[in-house]
């Protein structure tokens, strides 16, 4: 009895266990996506905020307001590209290393930017907009080079899987037309030709048993035209008539 007890307690204590582990990874499955909701709901607002700026703002304000969103942009399309590739191509792991290292530059340059958009002094954030410019320019660049070599990787490998699925198909498509060369081969031939007899050897004569022939006697002359037979008849033919004794 106490055996049984403690059977029941531990089957308790393993389905409080299992439980309370199905309700962790549920909750932090739960959290995990509220936040992705949220950093992209923060992205959208933080992006229309950058293009009114970019729009509203004339001056050096509002370039700089255009290189962060040109700097977001082109950092997220390749973050999601890089990330999306190597899930299906390994050797892309270290493509996606450097991109991580290109990041915190990009990171650095954001919250410059950031900062710089506050800047009362406009004539001392004119100075900076050219080396601001530029270092935009290198990060979207290396950016935009890594975005482009994986998607050309992927569509090389697509174009030379076709080009192997289309040799496929064309031989199977010649091994299924092969039966009309099988039928053909395979077919019953015209039949042979009998040999004809030589010219210099005598052609033997069925001769009526217990009539010895002389081979120098010669042989009976055929009629030349054949004497008519009886003719034929049909069953749809009628009768003659016989004639009458009267």
């Amino acid at each position: 009895m106490e055996a049984v007890f403690a059977v029941v307690a531990l089957l308790f204590v393993l389905f409080v266990v299992l439980g309370a582990y199905a309700t962790v990874k549920v909750v932090g499955a739960a959290k995990r996506s509220a936040d992705r909701h949220i950093t992209q709901a923060r992205r959208t607002v933080e992006d229309h905020t950058l293009k009114a700026k970019a729009l509203g703002r004339p001056g050096p304000a509002g370039e700089v307001a255009q290189l962060r969103l040109a700097l977001r942009t082109s950092m997220r399309a390749t973050q999601d590209a890089l990330e999306a590739a190597v899930a299906e191509d390994e050797s892309l792991k270290e493509s996606l290393g450097l991109f991580q290292r290109l990041s915190a530059h990009g990171h650095e340059l954001d919250g410059e930017l950031r900062r710089l958009e506050s800047e009362p002094d406009r004539a001392t954030l004119a100075e900076r907009l050219p080396e601001l410019r530029e270092r935009t320019e290198r990060i979207t660049q290396s950016a935009d080079s890594l975005r482009w070599a994986a998607r050309d990787r992927a569509r090389r490998f697509a174009d030379d899987d076709l080009d192997t699925l289309s040799a496929q198909i064309d031989l199977e498509a010649g091994a299924l037309r092969h039966w009309t060369t099988t039928e053909q081969q395979s077919g019953p031939g015209p039949a042979p030709w009998p040999e004809a007899p030589a010219a210099d050897t005598p052609t033997a004569r069925p001769t009526r048993p217990g009539t010895p022939r002389s081979a120098t006697s010669p042989e009976p002359v055929r009629p030349a035209i054949t004497p008519p037979g009886p003719r034929p008849t049909y069953p749809w033919q009628k009768k003659p008539r016989p004639e009458s004794t009267t």
